[in-house]
């Protein structure tokens, strides 16, 4: 069994990629509030609250695909997983996250071409006329996120999957 502290640098980047991801989730529903109590009760609208929504909803989701991707809090289906001995669940577990972490490394230089794609286009908001790029920057920064943690999975998995189930990081799987 590993040392509480062995992986302590690792539970720090993990611990602070989740931290974002939720403040984002605290950005995308207080503007959604804010918006409908402007419009509700004083008949006025943020301006750009339409693009200020989808480009952090855009945010949101891929900080959420880091935040489950290192616990395994994504959609699993564990019909076989479940029959299988220890020995073929490790690599059942191995199997999925190399796949996951091929498809998001992929869909991660895919993004950064978007990214660069609005910033080269010079895409605005449509009422303030606020660069969109930086959206799609952070947005992208969660997938890098993605990736680095699906890594340490990986990582985790293959030299030391117990600190996967400890309860300080979830069961891991």
């Amino acid at each position: 069994m590993s040392s509480p502290h062995s992986h302590s640098a690792f539970d720090k980047i993990i611990d602070t990629i989740e931290w974002l991801a939720a403040l984002f989730v605290g950005i995308v529903a207080f503007n959604i509030f804010l918006a409908v109590v402007l419009r509700k009760f004083f008949d006025t609208a943020i301006p750009d609250s339409y693009d200020f929504g989808r480009l952090l909803l855009g945010i949101l989701i891929f900080w959420g695909i880091a935040a489950t991707s290192y616990r395994g809090g994504h959609i699993t289906v564990d019909l076989l997983w479940t029959y299988a001995s220890p020995r073929w669940k490790r690599l059942i577990d191995v199997f999925a996250t190399l796949v996951l972490l091929l498809v998001v490394t992929v869909q991660t230089i895919m993004l950064f071409d978007k990214v660069a794609n609005t910033y080269r286009d010079h895409v605005l908001t449509y009422d303030l006329n606020l660069p969109t790029w930086p959206f799609f920057a952070v947005a992208w920064m969660g997938d890098v996120c993605a990736v680095l943690l699906i890594t340490i999975r990986t990582y985790r998995l293959l030299r030391d999957p117990e600190a996967l189930a400890t309860p300080t990081t979830g069961t891991g799987h």
